[in-house]
């Protein structure tokens, strides 16, 4: 399978919101079903998405499944007033347009910055290179059977294609079912743990303090804010069921991100 179909293309996520009818595990099945609705929420809003936006079925669906995950967290507030243009600006705003600052009017020396939140891993790793954190999720992606496919351009590390990738794992989980030979579920229930600790709460913990740094983030504050929630509640709970320890005890879990907080 492909981790991505062109995210550019596509309004919806990987994979069906429902639960599989033929899940053994009805939480992890939810919880897969959690992370690819996020990461269809975090796609510039084409008109599919705004819809589902501001008609509220996203909000709902996503309050639905969180009900059904066993974790103990709240849903997201998703429903927004804003049209779809507003709603597109504000995102680029956030995600996708930086910004040049003259900062030597002399010899017109200018400053280039990114965008307020990236929403690439590397972005917020210190500890090593981006080379390293895409290789890492390269190899982990062809472990389990998947490619970044189609015309995808984004590079491993973006915010979707990780979620997507923690979305297929916890459906692996959910069938007792793995692509790389190996179909024991504690087995898979350690891969994803380790996913987690390498990559997802990294990235999830970064991007939700840049977001919290900024104003008017709107739905995409509140969605950061979430999904930050959401990783470390399914972190404690895989971490509890395999009595694998705190954060700070497990060998990849990455206890420090760009701004130098804790994170277990």
């Amino acid at each position: 399978m492909t981790v991505s179909e062109p995210i550019a293309e596509r309004d919806g996520p990987g994979f069906d919101e429902g639960l599989r009818r033929d899940a053994i595990d009805e939480e992890a099945a939810a919880r897969g079903s959690v992370y690819a609705l996020a990461a269809a929420a975090f796609a510039e809003p084409s008109g599919g998405i705004h819809e589902r936006f501001a008609d509220g079925s996203l909000d709902e669906s996503m309050a639905t499944l969180v009900d059904r995950t066993g974790l103990d967290v709240d849903p997201p507030d998703l429903t927004v007033a804003d049209d779809r243009e507003t709603l597109a600006a504000r995102y680029n705003d956030l995600f996708v347009i930086g910004y040049s600052e003259v900062i030597d009017g002399t010899d017109g020396t200018v400053e280039n910055q990114g965008p307020p939140a990236s929403l690439y891993e590397s972005t917020y790793r210190s500890d090593v290179s981006w080379n390293d954190v895409n290789l890492d999720l390269a190899r982990a992606y062809e472990h389990f059977g998947c490619e970044v496919g189609g015309d995808e351009r984004r590079h491993h590390d973006h915010v979707r294609l990780e979620l997507e990738f923690a979305g297929y794992l916890c459906r692996l989980a959910a069938a007792g079912d793995d692509a790389s030979g190996d179909a024991e579920p504690a087995n898979l229930d350690r891969a994803r743990l380790d996913f987690h600790d390498r990559h997802l709460s990294v990235l999830a913990s970064g991007l939700r303090t840049a977001l919290d740094e900024e104003p008017g983030t709107s739905v995409y504050g509140r969605l950061a804010r979430f999904l930050d929630a959401f990783v470390a509640a399914d972190v404690d709970d895989l971490a509890e069921r395999l009595d694998a320890g705190a954060g700070g005890d497990r060998e990849h879990a990455v206890t420090d991100g760009s701004d130098g907080g804790e994170r277990s």
